[in-house]
């Protein structure tokens, strides 16, 4: 069986679209854990 990973041709960061934060819910932002602010995806993703 073969597994296949979420990856993205243009490297944007998959968890917050390349915006590098959330936005919350009860109002303003929080930088996005996985890329760190930065927006991109990151070379080696850690689990």
């Amino acid at each position: 069986m073969k597994i296949q990973a979420l990856t993205r041709t243009d490297q944007r960061c998959l968890y917050c679209g390349g915006g590098g934060y959330y936005q919350l819910l009860l109002g303003g932002t929080e930088t996005c854990p996985h890329c760190k602010g930065t927006g991109k995806q990151s070379e080696k993703e850690e689990d």
